[in-house]
């Protein structure tokens, strides 16, 4: 296995991770409350082109590390869960 794609997904597994907080927990906020939609539009694009790569990532992990089926499900799940592509990383990605 190459140990370059492992460490190109993590970071992409961390810009996913970090983009999503952005959105929810930055970007969000500003909207509904200080009517500021404009951070919204940029993170959101910028979360959802990340998101997809995550996704295409995690496919292109899974037959090389030739993950189980139940592995690939639970790093796709982490995707849309806060904090979650910090989990799979530690949990599948870290100390390989």
């Amino acid at each position: 296995m190459n140990n370059t794609s492992v460490t190109a997904f993590r970071w992409l597994s961390m810009a996913e991770g970090v983009s999503f907080l952005f959105l929810l927990f930055i970007a969000m906020p500003l909207k509904y409350i200080w009517e500021m939609p404009v951070y919204v539009k940029v993170a959101g694009m910028a979360h959802g082109v990340l998101f997809i790569a995550y996704i295409l990532g995690a496919l292109l992990m899974y037959e090389k590390m030739k993950w189980k089926f139940k592995e690939l499900a639970v790093v796709i799940i982490c995707a849309v869960l806060p904090f979650g592509p910090f989990y799979a990383d530690k949990k599948y990605l870290k100390n390989r």
